[in-house]
């Protein structure tokens, strides 16, 4: 089975949202996914990079964040990691509506709950967070979805 493994870091900057976006993109086609999943896959990734940016280094762009590709051929697996202040409660910050910025909606968590297959969060206060999402390919998505 060939494994085809991409890992970037980048300066917590806006701006890389559209790069981190454009590269799990990318792979997904290579993979054959259908546009919808294209799409979902995006979303997924823009609000998991859009997180570390926002809410894990409140916008310090001397920041990093490390997004990692794996694909093989029955899934792709993403992992967003940062080394921000951490989610001091990550069962309540998967609610809907929750959000620490009030200018926010707080639907991040849940659009990736709502397009990925599978979806992980590790956190510790002070030390970062690491968002690890699957999404199966078609034919290859386990029973229960």
């Amino acid at each position: 089975m060939e494994v085809n493994k991409i890992i970037l870091t980048f300066s917590s900057l806006p701006q890389n949202v559209t790069i981190a976006r454009m590269l799990a993109s990318s792979l997904g086609a290579q993979m054959d996914l259908a546009l919808s999943e294209l799409e979902e896959l995006k979303v997924a990734v823009s609000e998991a990079v859009s997180n570390a940016i926002i809410h894990a280094y409140s916008n310090a762009p001397d920041q990093f964040v490390t997004l990692e590709l794996e694909a093989d051929e029955t899934k792709i697996s993403i992992q967003v990691t940062d080394n921000g202040c951490g989610i001091p409660d990550v069962n309540q910050a998967m609610q809907a509506s929750y959000s620490t910025d009030p200018d926010r909606m707080g639907l991040g968590f849940i659009f990736m709950q709502s397009f990925m297959d599978e979806l992980r969060v590790e956190s510790e206060v002070n030390k970062g967070t690491k968002v690890l999402m699957v999404k199966y390919l078609s034919h290859n998505r386990p029973s229960s979805h």
